[in-house]
């Protein structure tokens, strides 16, 4: 049951992400990348990490990806506006995408795929209490970095965002 689970969940991601990059439609990406986060959060649930399947559910897929939709409606991207771009950078892009392939492959053929032991399995790996005694622990500090960071970044939006009195919209 739970290997045709993960082959189905991967097939899902795979599908998934190839619609985010093959889709025209900008809010068909989205749309795309959110069933790729959902079908990731399924792996991470396979994995035994609830936590980061909750988070990855909560975040990724709830703030995230109203915030990219909402950047792309916003924008208006319409065919009409975009600018053509020339064959060369399509043809880059191509070679671009398969030295990725090729160096991925290269990196990962020698992957030992044989690691799970039963006997020496700890269940309890991916819990919320041992995320957090290393996270408090052993990251403090870039976790602290990175929470001051996101408060400058949510001061910035404000303050972009904050209109002057009389202004209109400009858009």
């Amino acid at each position: 049951m739970t290997g045709n689970l993960f082959y189905f969940l991967t097939f899902l991601t795979l599908f998934a992400a190839i619609g985010v990059v093959v889709s025209k439609n900008p809010v068909y990406s989205v749309l795309f990348m959110i069933l790729t986060f959902f079908s990731l959060t399924g792996h991470y649930i396979l994995l035994n990490a609830q936590f980061v399947a909750a988070v990855n559910f909560i975040v990724y897929m709830g703030a995230i990806m109203v915030l990219f939709l909402f950047v792309i409606m916003f924008l208006n991207l319409r065919e009409d506006t975009e600018q053509h771009k020339p064959a060369l950078s399509k043809i880059a892009a191509a070679i671009a995408g398969g030295l990725l392939f090729v160096i991925m492959i290269a990196a990962l053929k020698d992957v030992d795929t044989n690691v799970y032991h039963p006997a020496v399995f700890d269940s309890q790996i991916g819990l919320v209490e041992n995320l957090g005694i290393v996270l408090f622990r052993d990251y403090l500090l870039p976790f602290e970095l990175a929470s001051i960071l996101l408060l400058a970044a949510m001061a910035g939006a404000v303050l972009l965002g904050k209109r002057e009195p009389g202004e209109r919209n400009r858009f």
